[in-house]
């Protein structure tokens, strides 16, 4: 059971450091949607979408992680990242 209780804080250490990273993001994200909106740019940018979510199912191997598991956290944080940055665009 100690081996057991080692491990999760181990996990519970990855969690912080992993909601730490997230703030980070989303800091640069707002920072980004400022920028957006001073030049009068879209909040989304499928292009840049895309290009995330094909670097994180490429790298997902190599950290021995599902791809398509990793794509669909990603799409999460980027749509999480999307609200930060500002309301999105309707089209009317």
């Amino acid at each position: 059971m100690e081996e057991i209780r080692k491990l999760r804080r181990r996990i519970d250490e990855l969690d912080e450091n992993i909601l730490r990273l997230l703030g980070e993001r989303s800091e640069i994200c707002r920072s980004i949607g400022l920028l957006k909106k001073k030049n009068d740019m879209p909040i989304t940018d499928p292009y840049r979408e895309n290009q995330i979510y094909r670097n994180v199912r490429d790298k997902a191997s190599a950290f021995g992680l599902d791809a398509s598991h990793v794509e669909a956290i990603y799409r999460q944080i980027v749509n999480m990242c999307s609200l930060i940055q500002g309301p999105k665009e309707t089209s009317e």
